[in-house]
């Protein structure tokens, strides 16, 4: 039985990779984007199908659910992909505006997505679930004055990634007595758009930690916080 999987904000870098990553593992892996040009322009060199799928958007959500349903009947994994950030900065000039636009794709779209593909999750024998997450998401990283993350401030994203954490813990919780596993992974910093290209990982190794978890067996972990290196502080 293949394997079905459906990463969100998957046109380029992280995600992508980690889509290219799981094909290669002979998973069926959905791109899943809000932009349809670009969603098939990187679905279709990999072989991959695509479905556009919003994260702001509860209609969007609900359509692209309905379709994995009509087309593979259930889904295996989900990696709750998609996120934004804003420049670092002092939060006391964060406007609320900025901190509500980050929370809308990196915190209450994780809930709309993962309530939606739910259903379809629990008809896997071995469903997973994948949040990515972010080492600046770490209430223990952030308070250590000797850890290089001490001197950098971004309330809007950091808060927003804490939040996915406890998220992730509280799904995890839920379905405890359940085949479905859930995570959170920090990929590292990657050399994606959200950075500008400044980080020092290649795409395809910070889908690797991703994709570990994906394909974790029933033995592997639930409500873990981790990176390519291991466990992670919350």
């Amino acid at each position: 039985m293949t394997t079905i999987a459906l990463i969100t904000g998957a046109t380029r870098g992280i995600g992508r990779a980690t889509a290219e990553v799981l094909a290669e593992n002979g998973v069926t892996a959905i791109i899943g984007a809000r932009d349809t040009v670009r969603g098939k322009e990187a679905a279709g060199p990999l072989g991959l199908p695509y479905v556009r799928i919003d994260v702001t958007d509860a209609d969007s959500v609900r359509e692209a659910a309905a379709w994995i349903e009509r087309e593979y009947g259930r889904l295996d994994i989900l990696i709750n992909n998609a996120g934004i950030t804003i420049p670092d900065g002092l939060p006391s000039v964060t406007t609320t505006e900025e901190a509500r636009r980050v929370y809308e794709t990196n915190v209450f779209g994780v809930i709309e997505v993962t309530n939606a593909m739910l259903p379809l999750l629990r008809r896997s024998p071995a469903g997973r679930i994948v949040n990515v997450s972010s080492e600046r998401g770490s209430l223990g990283r952030a308070l250590d004055q000797g850890h290089p993350l001490w001197p950098m401030l971004n309330l809007a994203y950091t808060s927003a990634k804490a939040a996915l954490n406890m998220i992730t813990v509280s799904y995890a919780k839920e379905l405890w007595d359940t085949p479905i596993k859930v995570n959170a992974v920090d990929p590292g910093w990657v050399r994606t758009d959200i950075n500008h290209n400044t980080g020092f990982k290649s795409p395809e190794e910070g889908a690797a930690p991703i994709v570990a978890m994906a394909l974790v067996g029933p033995d592997g972990p639930t409500a873990a916080f981790v990176r390519h290196e291991g466990p992670l502080p919350w």
